[in-house]
């Protein structure tokens, strides 16, 4: 707000006082009035205009104005399994920490008796230094929420200059000793409402506000993690999910390229969507942890991280009202920074054995082959059997009413497939993008023709 806008605003009120004592008419009055609010709109849409054409070179400031400016969803009123209607924040608080705490898959009690083994291996300690730890304070975002030990982001910012060099000593205690201050392990639970109903507790999504303190020693584990699969070769290169370099657009120009090259040559073509049910909530600790063993990531640091997912607490915080603590025995809190790293450690071994199309994006997965005959059909369906054998395997579930499958090509035969013991269907609303899907892609191959030959002529 410029300071000719701030001197218009404050006449407008001078006038509004002056007005209401008799000192001038309500026509005079009014005169101000517009005046003001001509030349704040005009400075909106000055300042509206400004964000739009730096949109490129400053994206998060775009977005962050659109935000700001869309209504907030607010939660429920609830409906509970018997058809009670809960409309109280603290009982809302309460049945929603229930729902989200029932989807949890149950503990495997070996973790809990092993909780302090490793896997044998020598390893040298983690070593975290005070200019690491003043990096990481001075990136902080200081409007984000605390956590519940209500250490303030922006107060950890301004003490960016004092607090790292004893806060490195406490991460590299806690790393190389595998302890986990209970402050870390704790989480204030944010219900956001996705879609459908907002009387149905699973049309939400749990987002943990953990300690703030605890996210910096996660930044600089999960850059160590990263660097260590890399340097052994194993991560997942068709994860494009919360992975460096990869993206939704990375998503899709790799899978259509490939369908696109299927369909150049006269093929039909099927694609299965697949969508794990809660897939961060159920995520089992046990076959986490077996899988970070094999990835070969620092003992220490994977000591850590069971001890940091051993005995998580968590509890719902709606408009100031505070549920009940409940336990959590699975999953990756959704809203740490390590949270996605390791969903995606977790299912570097979800793949398929016969050559079909096989792209993930975290927890949607992409399944696409040739269909011209029933062999064919038995290939994808046998990939797909696959997927389903892990998800059995790792105590994961497919949402069933989510998977849908895509036929393209117009010689296409519209086989049927089944995920475990339920049809995929295709909806009318993919069918017509199926076509449209088709069309342009033959669109797009006549005009590469015409391209050529004009170049040739």
């Amino acid at each position: 707000m410029c300071k000719h806008l701030r001197e218009v605003i404050k006449k407008k009120q001078k006038a509004y006082k002056e007005w209401k004592m008799g000192g001038i008419s309500k026509e005079s009055y009014l005169i101000d009035v517009r005046t003001c609010r001509d030349k704040v709109r005009k400075a909106k849409s000055h300042v509206e205009l400004d964000l739009a054409k730096g949109i490129k070179a400053n994206s998060k400031r775009f977005c962050s104005h659109i935000n700001k400016k869309k209504k907030k969803e607010e939660v429920g009123p609830l409906n509970t399994e018997d058809g009670v209607e809960v409309k109280d924040n603290l009982g809302m608080a309460q049945y929603l920490n229930k729902y989200f705490a029932s989807v949890f898959n149950k503990t495997n009690e070996d973790l809990r008796d092993n909780g302090s083994m490793t896997n044998g291996n020598e390893e040298m300690e983690v070593d975290t230094t005070i200019s690491e730890v003043e990096a990481k304070f001075k990136q902080f975002n200081g409007t984000k929420s605390a956590g519940p030990d209500h250490l303030h982001p922006r107060i950890l910012k301004e003490l960016a200059h004092e607090i790292p060099s004893p806060l490195a000593r406490i991460f590299n205690e806690s790393v190389n000793s595998g302890v986990v201050p209970y402050d870390w392990r704790v989480a204030n639970i944010v219900p956001i409402f996705k879609k459908g109903k907002k009387s149905d507790p699973g049309n939400y999504r749990p987002v943990s506000l953990t300690s703030v303190v605890c996210k910096v020693l996660e930044k600089i584990l999960k850059k160590k993690v990263v660097k260590d699969i890399e340097v052994n070769g194993k991560w997942n290169k068709i994860q494009h999910g919360f992975t460096k370099g990869r993206s939704c657009q990375t998503n899709l120009i790799s899978f259509f390229e490939k369908v696109t090259d299927f369909l150049d040559k006269g093929n039909a073509v099927d694609l299965t969507y697949l969508d794990f049910r809660k897939a961060f909530d159920t995520v089992p600790h046990g076959e986490l942890l077996v899988n970070l063993e094999k990835m070969g990531i620092n003992m220490k640091i994977e000591r850590w991280i069971r001890n940091w997912l051993i005995g998580r607490l968590q509890r719902v915080t709606l408009k100031g009202e505070l549920s009940g603590w409940r336990e959590v025995t699975s999953g990756v809190p959704q809203g740490s920074v390590l949270g996605p790293v390791l969903f995606n450690l977790f299912i570097t071994d979800l793949g398929t054995k016969r050559g079909s199309v096989l792209i993930k994006f975290a927890d949607d997965t992409k399944l696409g082959g040739i269909a011209n005959t029933e062999k064919d059909r038995d290939i994808l369906q046998e990939d797909l059997d696959d997927l389903v054998n892990w998800s059995n395997n790792n105590r994961m579930k497919f949402n069933s009413e989510k998977c849908k499958v895509m036929h393209l090509g117009i010689n296409n035969k519209n086989f049927c497939y089944k995920l475990g013991t339920h049809h995929l269907e295709v909806t009318e609303k993919e069918k017509d993008l199926g076509v449209l899907v088709y069309h342009r892609m033959t669109m797009s191959r006549q005009c590469d023709m015409a391209v050529k030959k004009a170049n040739a002529v």
